[in-house]
């Protein structure tokens, strides 16, 4: 089968991780595991040549993200679902109240209720991310490899019928059993979830292939990257 990568979406079990082989050819698989610890030992032993996750990765100390940015200009329609990334103080925070509040100590502004509904996730992955394991395992915002895939941004939300139509359309051209996967389900995933995984998925082999689009990419204060990988 070759090297294999992995896309990997939060969901409410923990993260959807769909592995593939990187040169395109092949089944596809699909689980849910509770923590990043598969995954990382993966990665170590050499098991997956890429990781995609679509989390923040490198944290601003004050205003926004140059790659948000970068992100909400290239998707156009669907800007609105490039959230801000939290402030690095806000990482502590155990309560919207405490999030918001350090939020607007250090930036001026407040953080969105989606934002910090991720924070346990963005945590998870900023204890155990380094520069050098970024090399493999990196950020990517769903909607910025949709529009990539298809060569514009997608016409609808994603939890829109139509929306999910488009964006199943373009990866049915790419992943030939993503349908049986969805039709399985998954305990503790949606399937949009499923679905974004499967994007990051398709971009993580374009990182393999040397063949991906790079935004952003200045440092924060621990020496990560704030990067989309596309």
């Amino acid at each position: 089968m070759g090297q294999l990568v992995a896309g990997l979406d939060g969901c409410r079990a923990g993260w959807v991780v769909v592995t593939t082989p990187a040169g395109g050819h092949g089944s596809s698989d699909v689980r849910v595991v509770p923590d990043l610890d598969p995954v990382l030992r993966d990665l170590d032993d050499g098991e997956l040549a890429a990781a995609a996750i679509d989390i923040p990765i490198g944290l601003p100390a004050t205003g926004p993200r140059p790659c948000d940015i970068e992100a909400r200009k290239l998707i156009g329609p669907r800007r609105s679902s490039v959230f801000p990334a939290p402030m690095r103080a806000v990482l502590p925070a155990t309560s919207y109240e405490d999030a918001a509040a350090r939020s607007r100590e250090v930036s001026g502004k407040s953080l969105s209720k989606q934002t910090f509904a991720i924070l346990p996730k963005i945590r998870e992955v900023d204890r155990r991310l380094t520069s050098e394991r970024q090399n493999s395992m990196f950020e990517v915002h769903p909607e910025v490899s949709f529009t990539i895939l298809a060569g514009q941004p997608m016409a609808f939300p994603k939890r829109k019928p139509e929306g999910r139509r488009e964006r199943l359309a373009v990866l049915r051209i790419v992943f030939s059993d993503i349908d049986d996967h969805l039709a399985n389900g998954f305990r503790g995933a949606a399937a949009d979830d499923v679905i974004d995984a499967f994007v990051a998925a398709w971009t993580a082999r374009r990182h393999s292939a040397r063949t991906h689009r790079r935004l952003g990419g200045d440092l924060d204060e621990r020496g990560l990257r704030m990067e989309m990988i596309a």
